[in-house]
């Protein structure tokens, strides 16, 4: 915002304006005689005159526009050009300024200057930030006048323009050409703001229509790729979805990138299609030249880093065609290698046409290949790379499955011994005694028997406190530890094949004797179950407490008593020595 002004002084004679030169408290009254004469200005070429019957004592020259005008309408609201110091001279036409690089150029002085004059000022959308940032150049403040310019723009642009969707998009085009001055003012920001505001409702309205989701794609891109990355930034931020920013991308996408949905057919014709894209990029970049190369360089490089990292945000296909118009402006290699990455996680929904991408190694220099080698030839290492990430991926999916699976496995056998967990069942057994038999069972399944130690089992077979089928849970996982036992011991030893098949032999037998057993404790069961059905019709009787606990030692004594009668009975073949350690082992735990 730099302001570079120019004086000289002509070299005819002229007047002194009369001789007003009063100044108080850094005000200048305009005498009526220059407001009421100032009704309109004269266009002549490359000149505005000022129609009055006073003479002119300042020309102001902007762009290739000169204004002739009075000198004190202009200090008296303006600080700028009051801190210039012009003095009164003897040159009929005063002294001359040159504004450079003036917001708004000479249209919008033409309208400060007629506001400095006491004419009606007319401010709309198209023309708010123009006059917003040449008052701010000329330091149009209160200090001079009550209701100057910039506050007059400001209270415009606050109640009237952030108020409306379609003024803020007019506005924030406009803003492109008065760069940095809209930024420094913030005029940027605020209409960014806004318009990120009304587009993340759900149902956001401007004016009398209510529109759905995705009403304002269109509106915003118009605009130029900084201030739509900015919009993004704001929508982002305030939670809307990664599919509705996605969708955007691509609508500005297909506006600003005329090769996005050109098809490269590179299967027929010989690379037909391939050429078809080069010359339509070589036509455009020899119309617009190093600049609109440049130009659409920096559009995709900022449409690739604004994609939201989610993969459902935008379809494979825009990815690859984002990948080809990157290769073909020479993007910056970090921003194409993720554009690979993003492809290779979404390969599954990419078509064979699709991948077909060509070469563009010749391309950077804006020539076309006639070798019919090069023209049919695509980019073999894009696809190869994009076909290992896909791997990669897919291995890191299997990688994280089974380390959930193994994850959930560690917590469900995280305990090793469950002899604690079995004191601390039969310890609220004892303190809730009234407790059904059904939660009895529920609660003892809690409990895995085959981690009780043999302290722990022994103690579980004779405690009258837990269910009849939890007991027998007990005494078939001790038979079955005895039996890997017996079995380590005979893998162990090296034995002859006589000694083996008598081993496997006792093997079956052991397993026959325990599906016997099996039955006898259901029946045994079902008796138990008949005994408190009586048990419940006696219930209105007096009970002997010591009666029934006999019963039931003679029960647990009687079945005992069978087991060892089946083990010895007449009609089966007497077992070895290791087998009688074992049950003998078997009865002492009962």
């Amino acid at each position: 915002m730099q302001k570079s002004p120019q004086v000289t002084e002509p070299q005819s004679p002229g007047s002194d304006s009369d001789g007003i030169d009063q100044v108080h408290d850094q005000r200048i009254v305009i005498p009526t005689k220059f407001v009421s004469i100032a009704d309109s200005l004269e266009k002549r070429e490359h000149s505005r005159f000022l129609t009055s019957q006073i003479p002119t004592d300042l020309s102001i020259q902007v762009q290739e526009i000169t204004f002739n005008v009075h000198k004190y309408p202009l200090v008296s609201k303006c600080g700028y050009i009051g801190q210039l110091e012009l003095q009164p001279s003897i040159s009929n036409y005063g002294y001359n300024i040159n504004l450079e690089n003036f917001p708004g150029g000479s249209e919008t002085f033409e309208i400060i200057l007629k506001f400095c004059y006491g004419l009606p000022l007319d401010l709309n959308p198209n023309n708010i930030a123009s006059i917003r940032c040449a008052s701010e150049f000329l330091e149009m403040t209160e200090e001079f006048e009550d209701g100057n310019l910039i506050s007059k723009t400001e209270a415009f642009l606050t109640f009237v323009v952030l108020c409306s969707w379609k003024d803020t998009i007019t506005v924030l085009k406009s803003c492109e050409a008065l760069s940095p001055w809209a930024e420094n003012l913030q005029i940027v920001r605020r209409c960014c703001d806004s318009l990120a505001w009304k587009a993340s409702r759900k149902n956001s309205s401007t004016g009398d229509a209510v529109h759905e989701e995705g009403w304002w794609f269109d509106d915003i891109a118009i605009l130029r790729i900084d201030h739509f990355r900015r919009i993004i930034t704001a929508i982002r931020a305030k939670g809307t979805t990664p599919e509705i920013i996605g969708k955007c991308i691509m609508r500005y996408a297909e506006r600003w990138l005329p090769g996005m949905d050109m098809e490269i057919e590179g299967v027929r014709g010989y690379g037909h299609g391939k050429n078809e894209l080069q010359f339509s990029i070589c036509s455009q970049k020899e119309e617009g030249g190093i600049a609109h190369s440049k130009e659409q360089k920096a559009i995709i490089e900022s449409l690739i880093s604004m994609l939201p990292p989610q993969q459902e945000a935008v379809s494979c296909k825009f990815l690859l065609q984002m990948l080809k118009m990157a290769m073909v402006y020479s993007a910056t290699p970090a921003l194409i290698s993720e554009l690979e990455k993003r492809v290779g996680m979404m390969l599954e929904d990419a078509s064979v046409n699709d991948l077909l991408i060509p070469s563009y190694k010749n391309f950077d220099k804006g020539k076309l290949t006639n070798s019919p080698e090069q023209c049919t030839m695509h980019d073999i290492d894009v696809v190869q790379r994009i076909v290992e990430y896909f791997l990669m991926h897919e291995q890191q999916q299997q990688q994280q499955q089974q380390q959930q699976k193994s994850g959930k496995c560690n917590i469900k056998n995280v305990r090793t011994c469950h002899d604690g967990l079995y004191r601390a069942i039969d310890t609220y057994l004892k303190t809730n005694r009234s407790l059904s038999e059904h939660d009895q069972r529920r609660l003892c399944k809690v409990m895995n028997c085959e981690k009780l130690s043999l302290d722990a089992c022994m103690h579980a077979a004779q405690n009258d406190r837990l269910p009849l089928r939890t007991i027998v849970q007990v005494l078939l996982s001790e038979q079955l530890k005895m039996r890997e036992e017996m079995l380590d011991k005979n893998g162990n030893t090296s034995e002859p094949e006589g000694n083996q098949s008598s081993t496997n032999m006792e093997i079956k037998t052991m397993k026959t004797e325990l599906e016997n057993m099996k039955k006898k404790m259901e029946a045994l069961q079902s008796d138990y179950s008949g005994l408190q059905q009586e048990y419940g019709k006696l219930s209105n009787k007096p009970k002997n407490a010591s009666g029934w606990a006999f019963s039931w030692r003679k029960i647990k004594n009687s079945f005992h008593t069978k087991l060892d009668g089946d083990e010895t009975g007449d009609g089966q073949q007497r077992p070895n020595p290791a087998r009688r350690r074992s049950f003998k082992r078997r009865s002492s735990i009962s």
